[in-house]
């Protein structure tokens, strides 16, 4: 016989078995986005960039040779919304109606490269202040007649700009200025003037063939107004032409000035393509940071007689 006792069922202590408690929560759903806070954040955004645009300052683009030698095709610049105060140009886009009203109004000076917006079509033009309100201003022979006394121009060395696909310097405009250096670069060989006005703006000018706009009868220059010329003087379409000629029509109000020219921040040659090597390659170099407030010759700073 065995010594061992006989188990009965139920004899021995078991632990109770329970179900095991599930090892990850359960997962949450994904979050939904608020579309609604999204577009409000872009709203705001957007509006932000306005404003700083409207009224602070604002990235301007050159296209046209107007403002040769002193501004090419191609370069990007910052222009200022506030020295003349705020008109209705001053929005981005100019959404505003056309009216004469300013907020803290100012009055550009003498050489100003301003931004004036022609009475004729919502488009920025750029142009250089050559004559205030109040200024008897005239043109005979290319050179600027104000308040009766010929505004001085000198003669200085020919200008050379390279040739690129912004500045090809077409022999139409440019007959016989297209050289090829010893180096094998071109450029383009402009004769100049330096121009001074009566406050010591000086700045460089092209005036190189008789054209119509070389004479320009004399007028006065309204009280709210100032008179603006490109310094390409031979293809400008500025105060001297009509609007019919693309042009501004003679004096431009200055509620319809919308800003002035600081600095120039970079410079294309037009070669820029999707290729992102040509994003860098298309720089042209020495124009970045290139101030566009004229400097002031020194002894000639009092103003113009009237």
């Amino acid at each position: 016989m065995s010594d061992s006792a006989p188990v009965t069922q139920g004899s021995m202590n078991q632990a109770p078995i329970t179900e095991p408690e599930s090892a990850e929560p359960e997962k949450k759903g994904k979050e939904k986005i608020n579309w609604v806070a999204e577009i409000r954040g872009l709203a705001l955004m957007l509006l932000a960039v306005l404003a700083f645009h409207s009224f602070l300052a604002k990235p301007f683009y050159i296209p046209s040779e107007s403002m040769m030698p002193n501004l090419l095709v191609g370069d990007r610049l910052v222009v200022t919304k506030y020295p003349y105060g705020y008109n209705w140009t001053s929005l981005s886009f100019h959404p505003a109606p056309r009216d004469d009203w300013r907020i803290f109004p100012g009055t550009p000076q003498y050489g100003d490269i301003v931004i004036p917006v022609p009475p004729h079509v919502d488009e920025d033009y750029i142009k250089r202040v050559v004559a205030l309100p109040g200024d008897r201003i005239a043109v005979r022979n290319g050179q600027i007649i104000l308040n009766g006394k010929p505004v001085p121009q000198q003669v200085e060395p020919a200008i050379e700009i390279p040739v690129d696909l912004n500045s090809p310097c077409d022999e139409y405009s440019y007959p016989g200025m297209r050289v090829t250096k010893p180096d094998g670069s071109m450029v383009c060989r402009m004769p100049v003037y330096r121009e001074t006005l009566p406050n010591g703006a000086t700045y460089l000018v092209i005036d190189h063939v008789t054209q119509p706009f070389d004479d320009f009868a004399e007028i006065t220059v309204p009280d709210d107004a100032v008179f603006v010329m490109g310094d390409n003087r031979d293809h400008s379409a500025d105060s001297r032409a009509s609007t019919f000629e693309k042009g501004l029509g003679g004096p431009i109000p200055l509620s319809n000035v919308g800003g002035r020219a600081e600095f120039i921040t970079f410079s294309l040659d037009g070669s820029t393509n999707i290729n992102p090597i040509s994003w860098f390659t298309s720089l042209r170099g020495g124009r970045a940071f290139t101030t566009l407030r004229p400097a002031i010759a020194e002894g000639n700073a009092s103003p113009a007689e009237r």
